[in-house]
């Protein structure tokens, strides 16, 4: 199966990247704050850019594929299946919840999601739904829970304004304006002087991502808080089984998806965790080890069932 060697190459991509952070922070290349600027200069300027230029190239009717609905009911289940495995077990505070259910619902649609729907699905737009989704949905009420239970400021005013300080939403929302304009003229609205240099800064943002993440892994021992050893194998349970089989669920039964829409809500529901949890998790200096080590976990098994699901349904 030649797309799935080459789905798999792109895991290996992923894993130079953040290996060359860990000798990075290693030979302490960049300070002791490198790891902090990283995150902040990707969380603020690097990914709303990225996130801009993607979708105000992408066609509108794309970016709102119906395969969005199937992507927001298995993730939001995901979600909800670790907060009550928390109530029920782990008993986590609010903030170190929240980090617990982002690490069970978010996909890495960007830097595995995108040649996984390369090469697997054939049809890297495919994506798109899922990242309009996370940025629009489950980001900013994610955001908006750790910003309250991190500062302890609970306030109609403060949760109305919190969009305003998403750089994520904002910039993914002006792609979509962008993609919306552009498809009712006819023509890309956005002159190539302005838009490149926008596209270049987004470049940066996985490299980024990566590096602070491998960064994160120097001088500390992933999976040995055994606090969160529990939480961190149920977060890879959830992430890279259970949610496949609530894709499955209402892909096949709930919307009589069959064939390769099928496949791919599947596939893509099985991506691992993205990094962005963890840069969310270091913008408030909470749960790091927690996302980190359920973001390892989930990434180095999500190949293993990826590959199950393709040998079953492709």
């Amino acid at each position: 199966m030649p797309g799935l060697i080459s789905a798999m190459q792109g895991f290996v991509v992923i894993g130079i990247v953040i290996a060359t952070g860990y000798v990075t922070a290693r030979l302490q290349i960049g300070g002791k704050d490198a790891q902090m600027v990283l995150n902040r200069v990707s969380f603020f300027i690097s990914s709303p850019c990225l996130m801009f230029a993607i979708l105000s190239k992408e066609p509108i009717f794309e970016i709102f594929h119906s395969s969005i609905i199937v992507a927001f009911g298995s993730a939001m289940l995901a979600g909800l299946v670790f907060l009550l495995c928390n109530r029920l077990w782990f008993h986590l505070p609010a903030a170190d919840a929240t980090i617990g259910a982002l690490n069970s619902l978010y996909l890495n649609s960007n830097n595995i999601g995108l040649p996984v729907a390369t090469y697997i699905l054939g049809n890297p737009a495919l994506v798109a739904p899922i990242l309009v989704m996370q940025q629009a949905v489950f980001t900013p009420i994610g955001l908006t829970i750790l910003d309250i239970t991190t500062t302890g400021k609970v306030t109609a005013k403060r949760i109305l304004a919190q969009p305003l300080h998403q750089p994520l939403l904002i910039g993914s929302l002006g792609g979509i304006a962008v993609s919306a304009l552009s498809a009712h003229l006819g023509w890309y609205v956005i002159p190539n002087y302005i838009f490149d240099p926008i596209n270049m800064i987004g470049e940066s943002a996985v490299p980024m991502i990566l590096m602070a993440f491998g960064m994160s892994l120097h001088n500390s021992k992933p999976l040995k808080k055994t606090q969160h050893r529990g939480a961190i194998v149920t977060v890879a349970v959830i992430k890279n089984i259970i949610m496949p089989l609530l894709a499955f669920t209402l892909a096949y039964w709930g919307l009589g998806f069959r064939g390769a829409t099928l496949y791919a809500c599947v596939v893509l529901a099985a991506l691992p965790t993205g990094q962005n949890v963890y840069n969310y998790a270091a913008r408030y200096n909470v749960g790091m080890s927690f996302a980190r080590d359920g973001i390892l976990l989930s990434t180095m098994t999500s190949p293993i069932f990826i590959a199950i699901i393709a040998a079953l349904l492709s």
